[in-house]
């Protein structure tokens, strides 16, 4: 934030170039992991609901493209490739891979799950890109409600302040969902692990 915030205040007087701007700094907000969520609301007070969230899903859609062709090779690496050794990890890095599209998509669904984090995560899993950019649909949810609370304090300067946006009977609904779908992708990886670890028991 320490350097996100002030960005982003300037952006409100650039004029017609705001949106391709702010498209740029999400993507450099998911390189450097800054936090997402304040982009995501700030979009909201500049530009409204709809408009905000197609910019905010372009810059969201982009930027996690941007840490997938970074990072992505890294995912065959010498460090990867000693982790992997071991027995339970490779089984859940088998799990996730083989689970991918799904599994992706129940994780980018629960706004518990931090965007920034998650695409290096996913990333360095070697998850198949076409599969990692499909699962980006599951972000729409949260990107509409959070927009909708920046249009609703309509202030970016409040927000960079530290302002709370009001949360409504939709948030909690998102976050009812969002707990369901971490427990179901958490399932997922569990019994994709177990029966991984189970093949390499009897095929050592």
């Amino acid at each position: 934030m320490d350097w996100l915030a002030p960005v982003v205040l300037r952006l409100t007087d650039v004029g017609p170039w705001a949106p391709f701007l702010f498209v740029l700094v999400y993507v450099a907000a998911a390189l450097t992991l800054a936090p997402a969520f304040f982009l995501t609301v700030a979009a909201g007070a500049m530009f409204g609901v709809w408009r905000g969230s197609v910019i905010v899903f372009i810059g969201a859609s982009l930027g996690a493209s941007a840490v997938y062709v970074l990072v992505r090779p890294l995912a065959r690496s010498r460090l990867m490739e000693r982790a992997l050794r071991h027995r339970r990890i490779a089984a859940v890095h088998e799990a996730i891979v083989g689970e991918g599209l799904w599994m992706m998509v129940l994780l980018r669904l629960s706004p518990l799950v931090p965007y920034t984090p998650l695409n290096y995560a996913l990333a360095l899993c070697g998850v198949r890109y076409v599969d990692f950019l499909i699962a980006l649909v599951g972000m729409i949810p949260a990107i509409v409600m959070y927009t909708y609370y920046g249009k609703v304090v309509g202030d970016v300067a409040a927000l960079a302040a530290g302002v709370s946006p009001p949360r409504g009977p939709e948030y909690y609904v998102m976050l009812v969902a969002g707990l369901v779908a971490i427990v179901v992708s958490t399932t997922m990886i569990t019994r994709a692990a177990r029966r991984a670890v189970e093949r390499q028991q009897r095929h050592p």
